[in-house]
Order: structure tokens, then C-alpha cells, then sequence
């Protein structure tokens, strides 16, 4: 079973029993700490995903030891100019132990997420054969259509062709 929780506006993949170093939390070591914005959990092979958080879902952890992660090394330099500068900052984390995953998962949603997963099946073959039907109607239209096409018929005269003749006729 794991959990997808958000801490310290961070997304994490937990388990039980598994270490995490977050960002800085408020508390002593050995405080247990509760997160309740669960995003998704599995368990059993079933996913429960929450919009936008699982509704009584809920992941405890105890706080291990408060350190600091790696340094991350700033160096600034001006080439020509003899401008360097180095620093350095070693941002402050908290290591975390997560203690349970609790999610209780009513029957009825259970049910009706497995009902849901069935029906856009049956209704997408049901609109694939609505869809085949209209087609076959166009191609038959079509088909109607193209027998239906006269062939080339010579051209009415253009003004300018009438016009000729009769200037011909007068002289």
C-alpha cells in the first residue's frame, strides 16, 4: 500500500515504514505529525484517486531529527574584471518516518468505481456501432451521388462570343 501525500507543499510517495526527508517542519523530535491531503493511495491493488484530496484519508509520521540537506554552491564570477565570489547554503530539512497510511474506503464507492469502469466500455461500443451505421449511410449516399453525375455538357456561350457574330452579320 502507498499514499501520494502533499507536505510542505511538496508531493510525495510514501509507505509504511520508509524514510522521508522533507522541508522544515514545525516540531520536536519524537512529535507525531499528521498530513490529511491525500491525493492518492492504493491498496489491494485498487486506486482511489481524490479531487483535488481523499476525503478521511489520512498519513502519520514522527519526526526522526531536523538537519540540514547538501550544500548547493553559489558562484558568481566577472570575467576580466577579477570579481569572484563563492557561497554557499544548505537548505534546513526534516527526516520523517512514516508511520501509518489510514484511508477507509466505503463499499458503495468501491462499487460504483467498478460500475463506472463498465459502462464507458459498453457505451463506446455502443457509439462505435452507432458510428459504423452512419457511415455505411454516407457511403451509400455517396455512392447514389456519384452514379448520379451528369457527364461533361458543352458550355453556354459567352456574351462576348454572341457579340461576334452579329457585328459579322451586319457588315
Amino acid at each position: 500500500m502507498y499514499a501520494i501525500v502533499e507536505i510542505a507543499g511538496l508531493q510525495y510517495k510514501v509507505q509504511k515504514d520508509q524514510r522521508v526527508y522533507v522541508h522544515r517542519l514545525e516540531g520536536n523530535e519524537g512529535d507525531k505529525v499528521k498530513f490529511d491531503r491525500v491525493l492518492l493511495t492504493e491498496q489491494n491493488s485498487i486506486v482511489s484517486v481524490g479531487a483535488p484530496v481523499i476525503e478521511d484519508a489520512t498519513v502519520t509520521a514522527s519526526i526522526l531529527a531536523h538537519v540540514k540537506a547538501d550544500k548547493v554552491i553559489i558562484f558568481k564570477k566577472k570575467r576580466r574584471k577579477g570579481y569572484e565570489k563563492k557561497t554557499g547554503h544548505r537548505q534546513p530539512m526534516t527526516q520523517i518516518t512514516i508511520t501509518d497510511i489510514k484511508f477507509t474506503a466505503s463499499k458503495t464507492s468501491t462499487e460504483s468505481d467498478k460500475k463506472a469502469a463498465v459502462k464507458p466500455k459498453v457505451q463506446k461500443s455502443e457509439t462505435v456501432k452507432k458510428a459504423a451505421s452512419k457511415v455505411e449511410k454516407k457511403v451509400s449516399k455517396k455512392s447514389d451521388i456519384v452514379g448520379k453525375v451528369p457527364s461533361k455538357a458543352p458550355k453556354k456561350s459567352t456574351k462576348k462570343a454572341e457579340a461576334a457574330p452579329k457585328a459579322a452579320k451586319d457588315s
